[in-house]
């Protein structure tokens, strides 16, 4: 397969890589071994992290040789090519190691510097999230009998959210991380913390969270999802006009995504913490 191909292509491709390495993962769900850590002790890469994103190069490859392809195990492979591959193949690796259910297998294709297609695997939550650029966003689940498209909460009050978050690693980011959701809590409905960025963005996108929120995701954490979470009616960004990134990520439907944005402003919520992005 050559030349940059359509959208739709890329998602087809994407959808059947991670069903196959989500089968991989959940064969061994809450039986494996920590083989290193990353930016702090409780960071951890498992065996399965590795083996799962090798399939996946392997798979992208095999399908399309002359992509890039950019993990979070494996970093930056290839060049100059129009397509390149962002992919997390374990998203939520510690609820994964303690056999819980929120975790999932992302991937996103980019064409031209612009994600186009994006797929989340959830497959202990019998469901898998797809988006294309311009195509909306869908899910597909045991319980659904035909892929549902996906819309977001709209007219949502910001005391009436129930907002998603997580937490870094470094004890420093914690620290701050702890007095924003401190402040915040008050001010709307509650707060959920699932422990993977992926789950949290199509959460999103589907309705059974109103926001999100969290401070230091990569490419990788938000590429597919946020795909998903704009394709579903979200905004998606960063706070005093940035893109969504290491320093922060926001996502919910655009009325609440200003009330949500202008307080994480006021209370400093992208402020220096030590941990560094």
């Amino acid at each position: 397969m050559t030349g940059t191909p359509g959208a739709a292509e890329l998602a087809e491709l994407a959808a059947a890589v991670a069903a196959e390495a989500a089968e991989l993962l959940a064969s061994r769900h809450g039986r494996v071994r920590v083989v290193q850590t990353k930016s702090s002790p409780t960071d951890v890469v498992t065996e399965m992290d590795e083996a799962a994103e090798q399939l996946i190069r392997r798979r992208i490859l095999a399908a399309r040789p002359g992509d890039a392809i950019l993990g979070e195990e494996g970093g930056q492979t290839g060049a100059g090519a129009s397509v390149r591959w962002i992919v997390d193949p374990l998203d939520g690796t510690v609820n994964y190691l303690y056999g819980l259910p929120q975790w999932s297998v992302s991937i996103a294709a980019e064409v031209a510097g612009r994600v186009v297609a994006g797929v989340v695997n959830a497959p202990m939550q019998r469901s898998v999230f797809t988006a294309t650029l311009g195509g909306g966003a869908w899910q597909q689940s045991d319980w659904l009998a035909s892929p549902q498209r996906l819309a977001c909460n709209d007219g949502v009050p910001l005391a009436d959210a129930l907002v998603a978050t997580g937490f870094g690693y470094a004890a420093s980011r914690r620290a701050v991380q702890g007095e924003v959701v401190a402040a915040l809590l008050p001010q709307v409905r509650d707060i959920r913390r699932a422990g993977s960025a992926a789950v949290d963005l199509c959460s999103l996108a589907s309705g059974q969270v109103d926001a999100y929120y969290e401070r230091g995701l990569h490419d990788w954490d938000l590429a597919a999802g946020g795909l998903i979470a704009r394709e579903a009616g979200a905004r998606v960004g960063g706070l005093r006009g940035e893109p969504a990134g290491t320093t922060m990520a926001l996502a919910a439907a655009p009325g609440l995504f200003a009330e949500l944005h202008d307080l994480l402003v006021s209370l400093a919520a992208d402020r220096p913490d030590g941990a560094g992005d």
